[in-house]
């Protein structure tokens, strides 16, 4: 995996200046330690840095094929030996790099190459007339691009956008909305004013004075009757062949290991393949209901792993949460980043290559809110008289889950949804005063809100059934824009690749058409992952509840890291920024300390205050 970053001054065709491209490769210099590269053409600019996995000695980019087309890549294409096969005929190959094959597959198939490759991916290819820009089916790699007054400017990390000197660093408010609903920015924003996301299955051309951005690539729910063990047969055939392609590399190789069952299980097909002992990693908090280690360890020794295990403290998390910020580039409320970050430091001291069970809960339903919002349908099923009795005696029952499921079941499907899964508006409130400035909720007020976006999305999917609806919207929005990312930008902080073989598009699109009780049944997500596996795993691994790297973080702000907080929520420089209440996030600070629960807008908060310091301020950690 690389770190890409280009310049297309395709309006005035001004000279792309060499030193910008040096600034933006120089601060992804973590995307690629190895080598780094540039090719400059009048208004034209790439910048690479290489981390070499495949053909280290041969795979040097930018690179250019006889007809003088030249690409920069981030990823990997799994399927480049059998391309190299098909493409042989027509052309001879110079490398055994997975790049050289996207050039032959350009020149063959044009725009269209995207359909021909299984991988992860963003590039940027230029052919002497125009800017083409791709990024993979399911947006596993990312790729960020601006418009400015000469042109266009992208690369793999925004921070390489804002080095190029082409854009000045500027909150975007109509980001806001939804990160305080889900704690990241969805979609095609980012919390900059004029930086975008390219979406996943998208490519972008840049030709003649114009550009325009096309969908290669939607995944499509519709459920498919077929017999039981057909499917589990079929789901472990593709389930086996995207491991067996991802273990492709020219450098060590391991797993994240949580004990989990999704890790567990890529753990278990691997060491039914490899004739040598297999690396494994695991991180955790040393404190009951945060540890998933002695889960991780049964897996371990089953399967006769090389294990290590890293532990995060209170001291470790502060001192990462700066550079947790830093390399997001975005806030994202994913506190689980922090772990990954850990482990993957560990990792990268022993390998240069990790597989990881990210992509199951998304493809199989296995997050419990897929539950929730069923048990909810049923309820709003029932005959009015008899929904009006138990929504009475739901609202004097003392557990608040079941008074606010039952409020809940009466609001249109997109605020079900973020109601269960997410923070309600009323949270940013205490006692009536709300943690954010009326200043900023005015400005919010000028744009979409985030349920209304929500919304929209569901309508994309009328007719496929509420699970498959649900499914839909995590896979367009929660999977790349909060799992994905957090996966990229913590593995590749240490110059680590990380591989995710859950998400193979042709897993992804054939489980979209399964039935839903082939993916949820008897409560549980997942079902064909757990009868695949149910005779190689241990059974406590089996039976356990999803956990996906725990963070006490309600603790650690009621201890270590209350301090911490107050200096950055209580600071001058907040309140002059006039978004966040200081008053309000001191009191909310106080009543989290004495016993309420308010830890989830507290971290919004800092993670908010904290990016803002970094990119706005220019306070790099």
């Amino acid at each position: 995996m690389c770190g890409i970053a280009g310049i297309y001054n395709f309006r005035t065709n001004r000279p792309v200046d060499r030193e910008s491209l040096e600034r933006m490769a120089r601060v992804q210099t973590h995307r690629g330690p190895d080598d780094e590269g540039f090719f400059l053409d009048g208004p034209l600019g790439f910048a690479h840095r290489r981390l070499a996995i495949i053909s280290p000695e041969s795979g040097k980019q930018p690179m250019m094929d006889e007809g003088g087309n030249v690409v920069v890549f981030n990823g990997e294409i799994y399927n480049y030996i059998e391309l190299r096969e098909a493409l042989r005929k027509r052309r001879p190959f110079r490398t055994g790099s997975d790049t050289e094959v996207i050039l032959a597959a350009y020149q063959h198939y044009g725009t269209e190459c995207l359909t021909h490759f299984n991988g992860m991916f963003a590039f940027a290819l230029w052919d002497g007339a125009r800017l083409f820009l791709a990024r993979d089916r399911l947006g596993i790699k990312p790729l960020y691009y601006a418009f400015h007054a000469d042109g266009i400017v992208f690369a793999s990390e925004v921070k390489a956008i804002l080095e190029s000197g082409c854009v000045t660093p500027a909150l975007a408010p109509e980001a806001l909305s939804p990160y305080l609903h889900v704690g990241y920015v969805p979609g095609e924003e980012t919390m900059f004013a004029g930086i975008r996301k390219l979406p996943p299955g998208a490519r972008m051309v840049v030709e003649g004075g114009t550009w325009r951005i096309e969908r290669y690539w939607e995944l499509a729910f519709a459920p498919e009757a077929i017999p039981e063990a057909e499917a589990l047969e079929h789901f472990e055939e593709l389930l086996r062949d995207a491991i067996r392609l991802r273990l492709r590399s020219d450098v060590p190789l391991g797993v994240f290991l949580s004990g989990g069952l999704d890790s567990s299980a890529v753990v278990a097909f691997l060491a039914e393949d490899l004739d040598r002992p297999l690396e494994t990693f695991s991180v955790c908090y040393r404190m009951a209901g945060y540890d998933e280690t002695p889960y991780a360890r049964q897996v371990a020794e089953r399967f006769g792993t090389i294990h290590r295990e890293i532990a995060v403290t209170p001291e470790s998390f502060l001192a990462d949460f700066p550079r947790f910020v830093w390399q997001m580039d975005e806030p994202v409320t994913e506190a689980a980043a922090i772990s990954l970050h850990h482990v993957a430091r560990l990792a990268r001291e022993h390998v240069t290559v990790v597989l990881s069970g990210e992509g199951a809960d998304e493809i199989l339903a296995g997050y419990e809110i897929y539950g929730y919002m069923t048990w909810l349908e049923r309820y709003r099923a029932l005959p009015g008289a008899l929904r009006a009795l138990l929504g009475g005696i739901a609202r004097r029952v003392g557990d608040p889950r079941i008074r606010k499921y039952a409020a809940l079941a009466d609001l249109p499907l997109e605020a079900r949804y973020l109601g269960v899964s997410f923070q309600p508006p009323q949270t940013l409130h205490l006692n009536g005063a709300s943690l954010l400035r009326g200043e900023i909720v005015a400005e919010m007020a000028r744009f979409p809100s985030f349920p209304d976006r929500v919304a929209e999305i569901y309508r994309q999917s009328e007719g496929a059934g509420l699970l498959n609806r649900m499914l839909h919207l995590d896979t367009v929005t929660w999977l790349p824009d909060d799992i994905l990312i957090k996966a990229d930008k913590m593995s590749m902080a240490p110059s680590l690749e990380l591989r995710v073989p859950f998400l193979d598009h042709r897993l992804v699109a054939w489980c979209a058409r399964l039935p839903e009780g082939f993916k949820r049944r008897g409560g549980r997500g997942k079902y064909l992952l757990r009868r695949s596996v149910r005779r190689r795993l241990p059974p406590a691994v089996l039976r356990r509840s999803k956990m996906g790297f725990p963070t006490p973080l309600a603790f650690l702000f009621r201890g270590p890291l209350y301090d911490y907080a107050r200096q950055i929520l209580l600071d001058e420089r907040t309140r002059a920024r006039k978004i966040i209440d200081t008053t309000t996030a001191e009191r909310m600070l106080a009543a989290h300390r004495e016993g309420a629960d308010h830890h989830r807008r507290i971290w919004q908060m800092l993670v908010l205050e904290t990016w803002m310091r970094i990119f706005l301020d220019g306070e790099r950690p």
